[in-house]
């Protein structure tokens, strides 16, 4: 398959999962981030799971993907976030 073909229909429901330190503004923090490449994003799109000790949050946000680009943007600005520790 060609690198610049996507398997994604565009525009879509494109859920990204996000995992860091459990901190008070972590939840706030990728909203903030997320509406730089989603405009639309609103938190009633997000789910927030703390881990079994409470040590770590992961963050499910499902953002309306309008392109490989946006996304590939926005993987990259959360995974260079340093609040961030997993992106998938």
């Amino acid at each position: 398959m060609d690198p610049t073909e996507s398997l994604i229909e565009y525009p879509s429901d494109f859920p990204i999962k996000v995992m860091g330190a459990t901190h008070a503004d972590f939840a706030a923090t990728i909203v903030d981030v997320v509406l730089e490449f989603d405009p639309t994003f609103h938190i009633g799109r997000m789910e927030v799971r703390p881990s079994p000790k409470g040590n770590y949050t992961g963050l499910t946000v499902t953002v309306r993907a309008t392109s490989r680009a946006q996304l590939d943007d926005l993987y990259r600005a959360l995974h260079g976030h340093p609040m961030v520790k997993i992106v998938m």
